[in-house]
């Protein structure tokens, strides 16, 4: 089994903040993969899905960003995942806006979602950081990050960002990370054409594209 944690602040009131980007990305992720709904399990918002021929499992941590840890900590004890396939999605103001970085193991570079989830599980899962872009200067950190996205972001980088993310979401959980880099850079990897194959396999056929702005407007409200 593998874990996809994504970061954020849980709540209505948080839902669109620059901070919450990989939340939104696990949703993405959950309303293409057609997972299970949302239950309240590890001090998160937890759902199951299959990616390709992985079981996994997708985390919301509950518990504020500072204390994300503590939920990913509970889920790695439950299933006892190793801690190299605990893949965390996040936020990340020192790359410019809509920019994927993928690393293993490291320091939290103050991030303090990272912070906690290193202090309860040790440095080496993987992080897939997603740039958000700098204000400038650091005292308008927070209020950059807990700001929301504007329209015109949404629409420019944003929305095409997760679809991307969602639809080669295989490669990454196959560890064929520099595929999944690639997929995501290409402006044809904006088009429903069917997830990414694991390293050395051929590309199947695309199924018929999926209505995931419904599926997701569903997912979203659902408790399990």
């Amino acid at each position: 089994m593998k874990l996809l944690v994504g970061l954020g602040n849980p709540g209505r009131r948080h839902a669109e903040d620059r901070h919450n980007i990989g939340m939104m990305a696990l949703d993405r992720i959950a309303a293409v993969s057609g997972a299970a709904g949302w239950r309240d399990r590890y001090s998160s918002e937890a759902a199951d899905t299959r990616i390709g021929n992985s079981k996994v499992l997708l985390l919301k941590p509950q518990t504020y960003m500072n204390n994300s840890g503590m939920a990913v900590r509970a889920a790695l004890d439950y299933f006892r995942i190793p801690l190299d396939d605990v893949i965390v999605l996040h936020d990340e103001i020192d790359l410019v806006p809509g920019k994927i970085r993928i690393r293993q193991g490291g320091g939290h570079a103050g991030h303090n979602g990272l912070r906690s989830i290193i202090s309860h599980t040790g440095p080496e899962f993987i992080r897939v950081r997603l740039g958000i872009g700098h204000p400038g200067h650091r005292d308008r950190v927070r209020g950059h990050v807990l700001g929301k996205f504007s329209r015109k972001e949404r629409e420019d980088w944003l929305e095409p960002l997760l679809d991307r993310i969602a639809d080669n979401i295989e490669g990454l959980i196959v560890g064929n990370h520099a595929a999944f880099l690639n997929a995501i850079m290409q402006p044809q990897a904006n088009r429903r054409s069917g997830r990414m194959p694991p390293e050395g396999s051929e590309m199947k056929p695309s199924a018929a594209p999926q209505d995931w702005r419904a599926r997701l407007r569903a997912f979203v409200g659902l408790k399990g």
